[in-house]
This record gives structure tokens, sequence and C-alpha cells, in this order.
């Protein structure tokens, strides 16, 4: 397995050998690989990935939404920074579409590998392995 930083430095290469980095371009990837999470649950959100109600989700992750619907204020300085989807998971938008939030994990001294992942049109995605999956956060009211 690649290291995270080789693994974005070969898809901005990749990204600009292929010329398929536009937004614009929409639709699926033809050269990333299918995700799938065995243990997952089946999606039934918007966006085709798996998807977890944000009851399940960890205690920290549960008080990041808490401030992400208030507005914060956030305990680290890259909380609402923008998320570039350079892994090309989440579903494609133009940049500056989603938002990143750290969700603080036990025992970890620097921000830890959690985030929630915000969409301008209101939807949430959590990853607990810094990018490598996600899934879509279900809130208690769908």
């Amino acid at each position: 397995m690649l290291l995270r930083p080789l693994r974005v430095l070969l898809a901005l290469v990749l990204c600009v050998f292929l010329a398929g980095c536009s937004s614009a371009s929409g639709g699926a990837d033809p050269v990333a690989p299918a995700r799938t999470t065995a243990t997952a649950a089946a999606p039934t959100g918007t966006s085709g990935l798996p998807t977890v109600r944000a009851s399940d989700l960890p205690p920290e992750a549960r008080r990041t939404l808490e401030l992400i619907a208030r507005g914060g204020p956030f305990p680290y300085a890259k909380d609402g920074a923008v998320f570039s989807n350079f892994e090309r998971i989440l579903p494609r938008e133009q940049r500056g579409y989603y938002r990143e939030y750290t969700v603080k994990t036990p025992g970890e001294r620097d921000r830890g590998a959690r985030r929630i992942v915000t969409g301008r049109n209101g939807e949430i995605y959590w990853t607990d392995d810094h990018y490598d999956s996600f899934r879509e956060v279900i809130t208690d009211e769908n």
C-alpha cells in the first residue's frame, strides 16, 4: 500500500496526463478502481456509497457534527478547509464544494485519521481511515 502523499502525487500526475481533472467532465472515473467495503451497510443514501447512521458514529464524531451544525468554534485550525476529493471516492463536484472537519481520535497526539466531510447541499460523509474509504452519514431525520 502506498503512503498517502505518494498516492496523492500519483493521482495528480495521472490527472494531468489523462486530462481528467475537469469537474465539468462529471460521471465516473474510468481509470479509478471500484471501491467496496465488505462490512459496510448497503447504500441507501444519495451518493451510492455505503452508509452509516449518525447515531452509530463514535461520540467524538457526533460532537463534531454538533459543532458543524452550530458553525463552530472548531478545535483545529484546518477545520472547515476545502476538501479537494483527490481520491475521487466522493461524488465529483467543483472545487470548494466539500469541507472537512477533524474528529478527535482518543489517544492520538495529532489530528488522527478520522474526518467528517460535508457537501454544499448538506451531504455528510465519514472516514475513519484518512480518506481511504467513506460512508455517507444518514441523519436521524432521514
